[in-house]
């Protein structure tokens, strides 16, 4: 039995792009895995990706752009302030500007970055450099 989707799928993303698969199918999946995947999109580390509906729920088909270095989630899940963000890239993150954190907020599912640009907080779910 499967505990944290976002993790699970993290994992199939980190492992396909160290070994230099082009597309890759994350199965089960939730709406959170879907919101990341977009942010994901948006700042590169993929290509695209589609949602397959099946009989067992559905799967995302990811097309990796091999930009990801690591990946995962944080746990636990720690809510911040904006002020806090500085403290967790440094933590999570290589350097500055390179990679970035991913917020759940009251505005949606955001990067640092956003979230810094519009003054949010939230609660810390993963990393991706």
């Amino acid at each position: 039995m499967r505990q944290d989707l976002l993790n699970d799928a993290l994992v199939t993303l980190r492992n396909a792009d160290d070994r230099g698969k082009e597309t890759v199918t994350i199965a089960p999946v939730s709406r959170l895995v879907g919101n990341v995947l977009g942010i994901l999109k948006e700042n590169g580390f993929v290509k695209e990706f589609t949602y397959v509906e099946n009989g067992r729920g559905g799967s995302y088909e990811v097309s990796l752009s091999r930009r990801i270095n690591a990946c995962g989630v944080v746990r636990p899940r720690a809510a911040l302030s904006v002020s806090d963000l500085e403290r967790y890239e440094s933590r999570f993150l290589p350097a500055q500007d390179f990679g970035l954190l991913i917020l759940t907020t009251n505005q949606g599912v955001l990067s640092h970055a956003k979230a810094r640009e519009l003054g949010l907080g939230g609660k810390v779910l993963a990393y991706v450099y």
